[in-house]
């Protein structure tokens, strides 16, 4: 058994490894084996990162969780996935407490999210990791592809799925896709003016047990996004997507942590908010500001918790748009 960075280019997708290559299983006796038996993983948990820096503890949290704990024998494959970018998660991913291996997958079109060697890489993981980059570049190259069946196999059999920034954003119900917009991107006071100049969304990518009827956020409080946010949640009801929605919106350098169930701890330097709407806006249509009375608003502080699938009834403050401008400081 031996450790080796491993790079490789094939075809235009990338691969680099590091790690283990034979990949050791604990039997239940507690001692190694090296059969095709994998432990039952502990999981599925998800992490979402509001951008960077990351918060390394809260990988470690993901990579524990689906091992069983933070003394479990057992050491997890992880695979990170991006459209560009290098491999600097190695690293600092393999030098966690349980990791057996860490691959990173530069997966630039949807002809390489199709090929079997990815599929298999993918599904063999135990944790997969999302890089920041560009979510529309991620559900335009992804979405619907061997890839996106291989990531949710590794939910489905009680892995860690985890991402920061964009990578954070694709893993809600309701995706603010980025795909319409310019590079500069949509930001509170277009989306307030308009709610649906450029602004355009993706549905039915990943859904996650836990983020049922969700919209993510990220660079909440540097951004200053929560108008954005507000706007996106209520173009959800006046479409007839949902009767409610909730916005998970994290700072950066900050981490919403999920458990498998539906427990939210937020890790991390900042906070984060979950915003509510819950009825029809008063008015939301194109060229037209927005208006949308009393937003459940949240603020979960690090080390502080929220329940996903039992919501709590008290604890929020409210705070409503008019023509375009929030009532009062929403933060």
């Amino acid at each position: 058994m031996g450790t080796f960075l491993i790079t490789r280019f094939i075809a235009s997708w990338k691969r680099y490894f590091l790690g283990d290559t034979i990949d050791v299983r604990p039997s239940p006796s507690g001692s190694p084996s090296f059969d095709n038996a994998r432990p039952t993983l502990a999981g599925p948990v998800l992490t979402l990162g509001g951008g960077g820096p990351d918060v390394d503890d809260a990988i470690q949290w993901m990579i524990n969780q689906v091992r069983g704990g933070s003394n479990s024998g057992t050491r997890v494959n992880v695979v990170v996935l991006r459209t560009n970018g290098n491999h600097d998660y190695n690293r600092l991913i393999y030098a966690m407490k349980g990791v057996n291996s860490v691959e990173t997958l530069l997966i630039r079109n949807r002809e390489e999210a199709n090929k079997a060697e990815i599929y298999e890489k993918i599904r063999n993981a135990d944790v997969i990791f999302f890089a920041g980059g560009d979510q529309c570049q991620y559900i335009r190259n992804w979405k619907d592809t061997k890839l996106e069946a291989a990531v949710k196999s590794v939910y489905l059999k009680g892995g860690g799925i985890g991402g920061t920034s964009a990578g954070a954003m694709i893993q809600s119900d309701c995706v603010y896709d980025a795909c319409a917009s310019s590079e500069k991107g949509i930001e509170t006071r277009d989306a307030l003016d308009d709610p649906y100049r450029d602004i355009t969304f993706t549905y039915n990518f990943f859904n996650w047990s836990n983020l049922k009827g969700t919209i993510v956020d990220t660079h909440f409080d540097r951004r200053q996004r929560m108008g954005r946010i507000m706007a996106f949640i209520a173009r959800q009801i006046k479409d007839g997507v949902a009767s409610s929605v909730l916005g998970i919106a994290v700072s950066e350098s900050t981490s919403v942590l999920v458990d498998k169930n539906g427990l939210v701890k937020v890790m991390g330097r900042g906070d984060a908010y979950f915003v509510l709407g819950n009825h029809i806006p008063e008015v939301c249509e194109p060229r037209k500001p927005l208006t949308f009375s009393n937003y459940k608003i949240w603020k979960v502080r690090s080390g502080d918790t929220f329940n996903l699938k039992n919501r709590p009834t008290s604890g929020y403050y409210l705070r409503s748009v008019k023509r375009g401008r929030i009532d009062s400081n929403p933060y």
